[in-house]
């Protein structure tokens, strides 16, 4: 079969993928741009926008459950999930159609290829077409892999034939509102999933097999947000591992788990899987063209995110390391920049913002205090009860906290933010240590009152030197 030659192969149209097609496109390049699924990748399609949808009716029933304590006397609210879903479904495939029409038409150096794309040689895809039997070879110098990755599942005895969702098929299909959803899992999807669920209306437990929930933070940050989901009518099993799951002819789950205090038989409607992510590696042919990966299956790459295999580039979750949407859009710019503009920048050096959408929000930036004890590095922390701030107090919004460290040279070193806004607040930190600003500067600055952005002067009001 010969092949079609290209300037440029990209396989996935996730944040890296579909920017990077426009980019060499507009730069005179021939792109093939090869998508298996959705188009737009996961943030699209069962990661950031489809849940935000969801998040924003959950956090409006929530506000109207809640309006007494400002006074305002309304009836308890009822949701309907199904035209909760509707709406989820009718933004996601407004994007999925506006991302088409730009690929097919915004340039002609673009060709949207739908199939699924492996490697028969380093610069040399085979691609089976979605709506024919028919199939292609593409070949070009350079290759780049954007194909992310999925739900991981955990070989618990029952599962599989019990059925179970994962965030994926969630998104993507859920259209009934769970009674009791049991989570397994206790990081950022399964708190995040699981008050968003609680405030939808249905019973909500979260199994994790650590003692305490997001465990990569540090316990005074992951606590007080355990402390605010329990109060919201979570249940929370914790140190928990889970042995079988079975579902009977009523349709009704059981999920048994060891726990300190013995096993536990766990009873719901529905189970989400939340226990982590694999790339998408297995059948992308990687050998074939020397492309090597870790024992995971991520691809590894070198400081421009070249892989083994040369013309080959690796981006976005594929490649290990954070997982978000930002950092899979800021892979792009590294390979826009080092390709098209001769400015090459070693992804390890950027900063990794991220922010865990709960109400309140928890925003975080640079270094956790068990980290900075890890790495030896000297600090100083201000913690700011968020009761403090004027705007909490006036909005009722008084959950949570400001955490602020600081170095011997009286610059930031990291923040977490668990509070309304958390994620903006803790953008203007990221902005203060992008500067290089002291924590001085920020006391003195004069901001308008009374916004949430005073937390910049009163952070700081409890450090302590030594």
């Amino acid at each position: 079969m010969p092949a079609t030659s290209y300037d440029a192969l990209i396989i996935g149209s996730g944040q890296a993928g579909k920017p990077l097609a426009y980019a060499l496109a507009e730069a005179g390049r021939r792109v093939a741009l090869i998508e298996s699924a959705h188009l737009g990748g996961s943030c699209v399609n069962y990661g950031c926008a489809p849940t935000k949808i969801l998040l924003a009716s959950a956090q409006r029933a929530h506000l109207v459950r809640t309006a007494s304590e400002l006074g305002i006397r309304v009836p308890a609210p009822a949701v309907d999930f199904a035209a909760v879903v509707a709406r989820k479904d009718r933004l996601t495939q407004d994007s999925r159609n506006g991302i088409e029409r730009k690929l097919t038409t915004a340039h002609p150096n673009i060709r949207l290829v739908r199939g699924r794309a492996r490697f028969m040689a380093p610069n040399t895809l085979h691609v089976d077409l979605n709506d024919t039997a028919g199939q292609e070879q593409l070949t070009a110098p350079l290759v780049f892999i954007n194909t992310g990755t999925h739900a991981a599942v955990p070989p618990i005895p029952g599962l599989e034939a019990s059925g179970y969702l994962t965030n994926d098929t969630l998104l993507l299909g859920l259209q009934e509102l769970p009674e009791h959803l049991l989570i397994l899992g206790g990081s950022y999807i399964g708190v995040e999933f699981g008050q968003m669920f609680r405030r939808l209306g249905s019973r909500v437990t979260i199994i994790e097999t650590s003692a305490t929930l997001m465990d990569r933070e540090d316990t005074d940050v992951s606590g007080p947000l355990q402390e605010l989901l329990q109060a919201e009518g979570v249940e929370l099993v914790l140190e928990a591992e889970a042995r079988h799951v079975s579902r009977n002819a009523e349709g009704v789950l059981t999920l048994t788990a060891d726990t300190p205090d013995g096993g536990r038989r766990l009873r719901g409607s529905h189970l989400l899987v939340a226990t982590g992510r694999v790339p998408n590696t297995a059948e992308l042919g990687l050998e074939l063209a020397g492309i090597k990966t870790d024992e995971d299956g991520y691809i590894q790459v070198d400081n421009d995110l070249r892989t083994a295999a040369k013309g080959v580039y690796a981006l976005g979750d594929v490649k290990g390391g954070p997982q978000f949407t930002h950092i899979t859009y800021d892979d792009y710019r590294i390979v826009r920049d080092q390709l098209l503009h001769s400015r090459p920048r070693d992804y390890h050096q950027r900063p990794v913002p991220y922010v865990v959408f709960t109400e309140p929000q928890l925003g975080r930036i640079g270094l956790s205090k068990e980290e900075a004890r890890k790495q030896k590095v000297p600090y100083r922390v201000s913690r700011l009860p968020a009761s403090t701030i004027g705007r909490a107090v006036e909005t009722g919004l008084t959950e949570g906290f400001v955490e602020v460290l600081v170095g011997d040279d009286d610059r930031l070193l990291g923040a977490a933010v668990l509070c309304e806004q958390g994620g903006e607040l803790m953008t203007m930190f990221q902005l203060a240590m992008a500067g290089d600003l002291r924590y001085q500067q920020l006391e003195d600055m004069v901001i308008a009152h009374p916004t949430w952005a005073e937390v910049l002067n009163n952070a700081f009001q409890r450090l302590k030197r030594g």
